[in-house]
């Protein structure tokens, strides 16, 4: 997926918070949750999330979308990665 076609289906599924982030190489972030519905589109390098015990690595042009209270992690590749992210409040409004 193309960065134009992901920010535009974000703000139309009511994703009003978008955020241009870096992971730096090897990065990780151990089990957590969030408060909000998050959608990520990898823009360069890979991450690997990893939840209900499946991994899945995604590339550049990857998109994951994860629920509010889904419990998580994530590890960045050897070259970091660069992401945008959507956040969605669990009403969803």
């Amino acid at each position: 997926m193309d960065q134009t076609t992901f920010e535009s289906e974000l703000r139309r599924d009511g994703y009003a918070d978008i955020v241009d982030r870096r992971m730096e190489a090897n990065q990780f972030n151990p089990d957590h949750a969030h408060e909000f519905d998050a959608r990520v589109l990898v823009l360069e390098g890979e991450m690997t999330i990893t939840h209900s015990g499946t991994a899945h690595t995604y590339r550049a042009g990857d998109m994951c979308a994860l629920a509010a209270g889904t419990v998580h992690s994530e590890r960045c590749g050897p070259a970091g990665a660069r992401y945008l992210a959507g956040r969605r409040d669990k009403s969803g409004s």
